[in-house]
């Protein structure tokens, strides 16, 4: 799934964080990066949402309830 424009990166990460199953971001060359360990979040914020706001990344969620969760989060924040 796309998600775009996020704002409140802390608020992505605590619902990533919350997620049952495996959540993957899709990098720019196609890697997957595990959005689940903490080492690649920091990774993240580093390379991709150095100016405080993520335009648009590629997240893989696995199960259906991690799925609904993030997408609440996106229609909500």
């Amino acid at each position: 799934m796309k998600v775009k424009n996020i704002t409140n990166i802390e608020k992505f990460f605590q619902v990533v964080d919350s997620c049952a199953g495996k959540v993957e971001l899709v990098t720019g060359e196609g890697d997957r990066l595990n959005l689940k360990s903490k080492l690649s979040q920091y990774v993240s914020l580093a390379n991709i949402f150095s100016d405080g706001t993520i335009e648009e990344l590629e997240v893989i969620a696995y199960e259906p309830e991690d799925i609904t969760k993030l997408v609440d989060f996106m229609m909500n924040d």
